[in-house]
């Protein structure tokens, strides 16, 4: 006696697995990009004190330097002869400033460097020029 053939069932592809590695790999970046956050602390409300200071951040200056020769300061136009006056009011007694110059690359380099050179003459300053990738 011969039994009747069963009917062939379609292939079916089965995407559960599929689903369970995306989920995965989205755990994975989900966690990793928690981590790379900066946790400085949790917050909380803290108490007063006269002698604290403001920020344990350096202060930043920024210098730009434009491609017809302006100089601004804190994007203020300033000249060359106020820059260094100008930054010994800015910076004071803070020995933790960072003065940024941002100069357009058609800029002459003897006007880089004497910028550089008034930077240097304030107390406490420390010189960084911006660039940017390649």
């Amino acid at each position: 006696m011969r039994l009747q053939d069963e009917p062939d069932i379609p292939a079916q592809i089965n995407i559960v697995p599929m689903i369970d590695v995306i989920f995965a790999i989205l755990t994975f970046f989900i966690m990793s990009t928690l981590f790379l956050t900066r946790q400085e602390g949790l917050p909380v409300n803290l108490p007063q004190a006269a002698t604290s200071q403001q920020s344990q951040v350096p202060t930043k200056i920024t210098v730009t330097v434009e491609a017809n020769g302006e100089i601004s300061l804190n994007k203020n136009p300033t000249t060359v002869n106020a820059l260094t006056e100008q930054l010994r009011a800015l910076v004071g007694s803070n020995s933790e400033t960072l003065v940024v110059i941002n100069a357009d690359r058609k800029v002459e380099h003897g006007q880089i460097v004497t910028i550089m050179d008034r930077v240097r003459q304030v107390k406490g300053a420390r010189l960084a020029i911006a660039t940017q990738k390649s």
